[in-house]
């Protein structure tokens, strides 16, 4: 059975005239009603009873109408659905963070305008050290993921970098640098440093540590922290100092001062990543909806 025959039905049905019911359709009323016709034979008993003034449904039609009404109502809500996954206006993305990099506001503002623009998309964060998102990449658990660089394992995939920032010393409260707004690094003559194990984020580790050996610092390394938010804890603890990315100063345990990092070579850029070659349409939006964001900035 022709699903259009049930839609001309319906549309009878509801007009209770066969004219009307052209009208609605948009068509003539000869060919609908030999539609009718034709869908009476097939189910094998009439279903309208011809009035002078229109028509009514027989206890067959009745039935009939019930059901077909279901049906299409179900039909055009798949269709619905399978147009929505097609604009990427529904279903998953599920997002990794690396290193803090969902604290910065650029990420923030990114993801809320997500969110407002295809709300019935479920977005899945999770925040993992480099290897781990760079695994759930490879194998789909992953579909795009916010990076902080360098990463050279990162350049098996597309990338966009959405901001740059530099990064910012923290040192304990009572330091004798404290009340310097800038210092460089050779001023921090043994200070203990603590540090994201190297795994974390393999790259932006060596990019740390080669920083304060070529600047003339050679820090004791005593001290690990899981991530640099736990580190700006550890630093206001007593522990030693940190090195961390600006976006971070707004976290403040107390008995901790920020400072820029004089002659400053340290930076570190947050970029979206996702498979090459890649056609969801959830995921391309959100690439779409970064690249607009970035060109509104320019």
């Amino acid at each position: 059975m022709e699903l259009r025959y049930l839609r001309y039905f319906i549309a009878v049905a509801s007009a209770r005239h066969f004219t009307r019911a052209a009208e609605n359709l948009g068509i003539s009323q000869p060919p609908l009603s030999q539609q009718i016709q034709k869908l009476e034979r097939e189910i094998g008993t009439p279903l309208f009873r011809r009035l002078t003034r229109g028509v009514e449904m027989t206890a067959a039609g009745e039935v009939l109408y019930q059901d077909a009404s279901q049906i299409l109502q179900l039909i055009d809500t798949a269709v619905d659905r399978a147009r929505s996954i097609a604009r990427g206006e529904s279903g998953n993305l599920n997002v990794g963070f690396s290193c803090s990099a969902s604290f910065h506001p650029a990420v923030l503002k990114l993801l809320h305008a997500y969110r407002q623009r295809y709300p019935h998309v479920t977005l899945r964060p999770q925040e993992e050290n480099m290897p781990v998102l760079m695994s759930g990449l490879h194998n789909q658990s992953l579909d795009v993921a916010f990076v902080r660089l360098p990463c050279s394992a990162s350049r098996e995939f597309n990338s966009e970098i959405l901001v740059e920032e530099s990064m910012q010393l923290v040192i304990p409260a009572g330091h004798p640098l404290q009340r310097k707004q800038s210092i460089h690094l050779s001023e921090l003559q043994q200070e203990p440093l603590i540090i994201f194990p190297r795994e974390v984020s393999p790259g932006l580790y060596d990019m740390i540590m080669l920083s304060c050996y070529e600047a003339g610092y050679e820090p004791i390394m005593s001290q690990q922290a899981p991530q640099m938010t736990s580190a700006i804890g550890m630093v206001s603890a007593g522990f030693g100092i940190t090195i961390i990315p600006r976006s971070l100063h707004f976290i403040q345990p107390g008995n901790l001062t920020y400072h820029d990092i004089e002659n400053n070579q340290l930076t570190t850029q947050i970029a979206l990543i996702w498979r090459k070659h890649e056609h969801s349409a959830v995921i391309m939006n959100m690439i779409h909806m970064m690249r607009n964001m970035l060109k509104s900035e320019e």
